[in-house]
């Protein structure tokens, strides 16, 4: 079935939006099938320094993606071809450049039917949806202020504030219409004083009309003051309360790491011995639930696939395969892995592609103790503020390596007493999970290493026993 342009549609030589780049590709397709997603993304930042807005800016962009698939003796050859800043007589480019690509691969391995039956989305015809700094209205004068309140007290307050908005249109020869309009925005927030400490906070938000300023640098002026007293501390394995930002870097990795094919080819930490995968081990000593919904309140995100090219955990071929709540990990127990339909066939575990959020909660997922009251029941051991530099060492064991950054502190009966030297970690999430002794409640967080590439996240803190500080860091 092929896809045709709309009547009404201007030429090629006047596209300007990215439907009608999508309408375009697909008319000029000389290919068996055709896939073609285009996606406009405007851009909004402020940035600021020693108490000071530096700079502000809009920025716009545009990419087009073209999969173009060849029947052959053997199966379906596909060719993809994805470029930026794409121009209204540049989509037959592309269109045919994906088809030499084709032209030249072997059968894929991913390969199956286009999928069909999901109703063309209303709003297909509507503008791109668009940011701007007028996002930033409520933001910048609270900024004003703590810039204020921090020069008073002989702080100063580093960061930014960055706000995107893509509109992605996905369209096949097999009738698929689908669009979707995914907001992203985060604020990182650094506190430095004249004693060498630094504190970080970090907020991911679709709008910025949750983002409570004031309340973030109180945060990081409490964390400051708690440093003015160091200790000095050997590396060794602590009982440690994990942040719900420290958390989100940890179980991000996990999340990534559980592709269904690498787990069932023998690749990974989530491979049975002796063949097979894991789902439906126990893996946490407490209930918890690691899960994914793309109607997720405040972290919504596309409820279709959205592939730009095939990997061991996503394929082209899948695109538009509508996306529901999945439990990856219920009651501790591994329950799913991400996979493609190839994989699905492969593996036969049930049909679980990945969702681009991810949240966590423990055994009361309707409550659970806050930052604070985790600290005031411990008796001695380190409070973390976030992890950096995450390395895998070990994909077997998904043993990472990093360094804490931004505050280590020490908890004695029940309260902070000081800062301690940073240090480098050597954990596995998967064992990690293991060791909860306490979850906190779950709350909307940023993750500091991978907030370029994953935002939209809710986690508590963790409190794990023997927590592996491996060596003492330098870094500060």
């Amino acid at each position: 079935m092929r896809g045709g342009g709309a009547p009404g549609r201007r030429s090629a030589g006047t596209v300007t939006r990215p439907q009608e780049a999508v309408e375009r590709a697909l008319e000029l397709s000389r290919t068996d099938d055709c896939v073609v997603i285009a996606e406009e993304t405007t851009t909004a930042n402020l940035r600021w320094a020693g108490n000071t807005l530096t700079t502000n800016g809009v920025t716009r962009s545009n990419r087009l993606t073209v999969v173009a698939l060849r029947g052959t003796a053997g199966g379906v050859a596909a060719g993809v071809v994805s470029r930026t800043a794409v121009a209204a007589d540049d989509v037959e480019d592309v269109v045919r450049a994906a088809e030499a690509v084709a032209e030249g691969n072997e059968p894929a391995d991913d390969a199956a039917p286009l999928v069909t039956g999901a109703a063309p989305d209303a709003r297909w015809d509507d503008d791109p949806a668009e940011t701007g700094v007028g996002v930033f209205a409520d933001v910048a004068p609270a900024l004003g202020e703590a810039f204020a309140a921090a020069d008073a007290a002989g702080r100063r307050l580093y960061g930014f504030a960055n706000h995107q908005v893509t509109s992605t249109f996905l369209g096949s020869s097999a009738g698929l219409r689908l669009r979707h309009d995914q907001p992203t925005g985060l604020l990182e927030l650094n506190a430095k004083d004249g004693r060498g400490g630094s504190a970080w906070a970090g907020v991911g938000t679709r709008d910025f009309t949750d983002v409570d300023v004031p309340g973030v640098a109180a945060d990081l002026a409490r964390r400051l003051e708690w440093g003015a007293r160091r200790v000095e501390l050997p590396a060794g394995r602590y009982e440690t309360i994990l942040p719900p930002s420290a958390v989100a870097d940890l179980m991000i990795y996990l999340y990534w790491s559980a592709g269904a094919q690498d787990a069932h080819d023998g690749r990974t930490v989530f491979s049975a011995p002796g063949g097979g995968t894991r789902v439906g081990e126990k893996l946490a000593s407490l209930p918890v639930r690691l899960s994914s919904d793309p109607a997720a309140p405040g972290l919504e995100c596309a409820p279709f696939v959205i592939a730009h090219a095939s990997g061991r955990e996503q394929s082209v071929f899948d695109n538009g395969l509508a996306l529901s709540a999945t439990d990856w990990i219920a009651d501790g127990t591994l329950t799913a892995l991400t996979q493609t339909r190839r994989s699905a066939e492969r593996t036969g575990l049930p049909l679980t592609p990945g969702i681009d959020n991810l949240i966590m909660t423990g055994p009361s997922s309707g409550g659970g103790a806050s930052l604070d009251d985790m600290v005031a029941r411990t008796e001695r051991g380190l409070l973390l503020t976030c992890l950096w530099y995450i390395r895998e060492v070990d994909p077997q064991r998904l043993l990472l390596t990093g360094l804490t950054r931004d505050g280590v502190y020490l908890v004695e009966n029940g309260e902070v007493v000081g800062a301690v030297n940073n240090f480098r970690f050597n954990e596995s999430p998967v064992d990690l999970l293991s060791r909860i002794g306490e979850v906190g409640a779950t709350a909307p967080t940023l993750p500091r290493e991978w907030s370029d590439y994953f935002t939209r996240t809710a986690m508590p803190a963790l409190r794990v026993g023997d927590f592996h500080m491996s060596t003492v860091s330098q870094a500060t």
